[in-house]
């Protein structure tokens, strides 16, 4: 009995076998079939990029007309028309002639806005922040990361994006985060199938975290952990900035000593440093460098710390902002003011003196600009409420031309692509949103959506969920 029942086993460990390497054969087949069917049809059709997963669409030809449109940098125009062509603005105005060719479209009780510069974000970087740490990857390990790019870890399919861009936000600085020195940010544009395609600037700006003594709302830290951990937490930041000091000094002796072997060669050569070659452009004021700080005395110890090395920077968070407003106008420094929807930074503060920042700012001459300052891993979803950020702001005594110039206009001058960005002018891109009302305002909705002269769909995950739930009973 034992014998066969071996052997019955054995039989039945063959059949199986044969029938797994048989049902492998036809998958194989069929795999095969299917591949070479789609290579068919794609080689058939090799001029609509359209068709073909993952290709961007073409860049469109449009004539927006009978359209009220709000240019920013310049007066209003009450019936004018925007033409469109290979991703740029061709032409706006009031008498504007249409060119033959163009698509259409009458926007006649509708009002025209470039799209909206989010100057503070983590977008593409963070999926899902809580329980679910292989979706999130804005930071890297150690303290010093000045050559951690945020473009290489973008996700251009991340649901975030049109989630984003359907409420009128277009383009967005994107950083990393963690340590002191947390990597390179990006301007990317909220349309592409690869991180390069969503590109304007791929190393827009140094991110550095100002060392601090204590977390942002332990204001009176003495009181709450003793002197000895006040004094040991002092040290400690002390510690850190001198660590700092020390790399972007070492980088722009980095930086003499490869210029001078490019200009003798008879000179040593000197060794490779991947970390110090990629803050050169930065310790030489080439390229802007974002400094977090929120308490008056960060500010002003990162404003001081900067010129000492010679940086140009740029004051993120800035909660404080308004009670130095006057040494901010005096050092020529912006800020990119977040939190204007958050509770005040300490307990005795006025309910609104976040609300009140940016106006302050405006009287006291400082440059700035609106972000949701959504970053440190929090939900990028939340970027989306950027026009309401402004929309607070000016509720609390900011001019709403300003307010709407905030979130447009200065964030492209403080980041360096007002050229290109930021006001609806002849040669800029086309980065365009039209609507059905006030940017500002949460009853208004986006009707057209234009990013580099693409039109794109007003879809996103929360459209796709409520079409498919709305009818449920």
């Amino acid at each position: 009995m034992r014998r066969r029942k071996a052997v019955g086993s054995w039989q039945l460990a063959v059949g199986s076998y044969a029938r797994f390497v048989s049902f492998s054969v036809i998958y194989f087949v069929v795999v095969a079939v299917s591949f070479c069917s789609v290579d068919s049809v794609q080689a058939q059709q090799p001029s609509d990029p359209t068709f073909q997963q993952g290709v961007l669409p073409p860049m469109g030809f449009y004539a927006i007309r009978n359209a009220r449109i709000v240019t920013v940098s310049g007066p209003e125009i009450e019936n004018g028309t925007v033409v469109i062509r290979n991703g740029k603005i061709e032409a706006v105005g009031a008498n504007v002639t249409v060119p033959s060719g163009a698509e259409m479209i009458d926007a006649r009780g509708l009002r025209v806005y470039p799209g909206m510069i989010d100057a503070g974000t983590s977008l593409g970087l963070v999926e899902v922040p809580e329980g679910a740490p292989g979706t999130v990857d804005a930071s890297e390990i150690g303290e010093m990361n000045p050559n951690a790019q945020a473009l290489v870890a973008i996700n251009p399919h991340s649901a975030h994006i049109a989630v984003t861009r359907v409420n009128g936000v277009t383009t967005v600085l994107t950083m990393p985060e963690g340590g002191i020195i947390s990597g390179q940010a990006a301007i990317i544009n909220l349309n592409g199938t690869t991180p390069r395609e969503m590109a304007v600037v791929p190393q827009a700006a140094l991110v550095i975290t100002f060392p601090r003594a204590a977390g942002r709302r332990a204001e009176f830290i003495a009181e709450q952990q003793g002197v000895t951990n006040l004094a040991q937490a002092i040290e400690a930041a002390n510690r850190q900035v001198e660590q700092l000091r020390k790399l972007l000094r070492d980088a722009e002796a980095y930086g003499r000593a490869q210029d001078a072997y490019a200009h003798d060669k008879n000179l040593p050569r000197p060794s490779q440093d991947v970390v110090l070659a990629s803050l050169v452009p930065f310790v030489r004021g080439e390229r802007p460098v974002v400094i977090r700080a929120d308490r008056e005395s960060e500010i002003r110890a990162a404003v001081r710390f900067a010129e000492e090395m010679r940086l140009k920077p740029i004051i993120l968070g800035g909660d404080d902002a308004w009670k130095v407003a006057s040494f901010l106008k005096e050092h020529n420094v912006p800020v990119i003011v977040t939190g204007t929807l958050d509770l005040p930074l300490r307990e005795d503060d006025y309910y609104d003196t976040l609300y009140t920042n940016a106006a302050r700012l405006q009287q006291a001459g400082v440059r700035f600009c609106i972000s949701s300052g959504f970053t440190n891993s929090e939900t990028n979803s939340q970027v989306r409420n950027l026009p309401f950020e402004a929309g607070m702001a000016a509720a609390f005594g900011l001019p709403k031309d300003e307010a709407l110039k905030a979130v447009t206009l200065y964030p492209a001058q403080i980041m360096g692509v007002a050229d290109r960005l930021g006001s609806i002018e002849a040669g800029k891109m086309a980065n365009i949103v039209v609507t059905d009302g006030d940017l500002l305002e949460a009853r208004t909705h986006v009707r057209y959506l234009f990013i580099e002269g693409r039109q794109l769909p007003l879809t996103s995950r929360h459209t796709e969920l409520y079409e498919q739930f709305k009818n449920r009973r």
